[in-house]
């Protein structure tokens, strides 16, 4: 299917590896211009590249490690050589998850910390763009989030609360006079994918029930319905569906790829 969307502008964020790759790995080789971001000048070099090749000579990959938490970082994303500005039409917000643990060991700055990460900074990503989106006629705004929106986990507190706040924001805005002007909102709620991120929780698991990785990983796996962990590629193939020009009627909705793992009806 081709998703109409070659020769968009897309940034994605958080972009180095995991599922922020996926999706930018799924949007150059629909034929999209991407700028990728992450902190970690090496990994992202190294994705950009990767990127470039599966892109093609035609498509733009433009690498920017900065920090897209922070207001210096946002204006170097905004600012880079041969980039749009701030004239993006795609736009995949990503930060990494605040770290796991007992709620009791939190203080101020560490909600502070991830609900600027996690709540804040789309927002603020979500304001410098979608105006421009709303002009030109097309925009689409991907949020990964995580499934503890829907079913929460005990160890991420952090990052229930913050990425909750984010979901309740995105409800009323992308119903907002932006739907009408061919501009959608959604989030993409993860389950469990095989990333790095996952890997940390398993360590952390660990260390709160004495079992070990391994062990965890298996049990986790049998209670998945599809009978193992999501793959990036197939997350980024889902983010650019809803990038696509047949996804012009879904907005303000919580997409949950977890291979059937949310055990509700709604």
């Amino acid at each position: 299917m081709d998703l109409g969307i070659a020769g968009k502008w897309a940034l994605v964020c958080g972009a180095s590896k995991g599922l922020g790759r996926g999706c930018a790995l799924a949007l150059v080789r629909e034929g999209v211009h991407v700028v990728v971001v992450a902190r970690g000048r090496e990994a992202l070099e190294r994705t950009a590249a990767g990127l470039s090749a599966q892109g093609g000579p035609s498509v733009q990959v433009l690498a920017v490690a900065e920090d897209i938490t922070t207001v210096a970082g946002r204006a170097v994303v905004f600012a880079v050589p041969g980039g749009p500005g701030v004239n993006f039409d795609i736009v995949v917000t990503n930060a990494g998850g605040p770290p796991p643990g007992d709620f009791r060991d939190w203080d101020r700055d560490a909600w502070i910390k991830a609900v600027d990460a996690n709540m804040l900074t789309p927002i603020e990503l979500i304001k410098a763009t979608v105006d421009g989106m709303a002009a030109r006629g097309f925009g689409r705004i991907v949020n990964i989030t995580s499934s503890a929106v829907k079913a929460p986990i005990d160890i991420l507190g952090l990052s229930n609360g913050a990425r909750s706040g984010l979901t309740g924001f995105v409800a009323g805005v992308a119903r907002s006079g932006i739907a009408a002007k061919g501009v959608t909102i959604n989030n993409l709620l993860p389950g469990k994918f095989d990333t790095d991120r996952i890997a940390t929780t398993l360590r952390a698991a660990a260390e709160k029930t004495g079992k070990s990785v391994a062990d965890i990983r298996q049990a986790q796996q049998a209670q998945i319905p599809a009978g193992r962990y999501g793959t990036a590629e197939e997350f980024g193939a889902i983010c650019a569906f809803l990038c696509s020009q047949q996804a012009a009627y879904l907005t303000g909705q919580n997409i949950l790829p977890d291979g059937g793992a949310y055990p509700g009806t709604y």
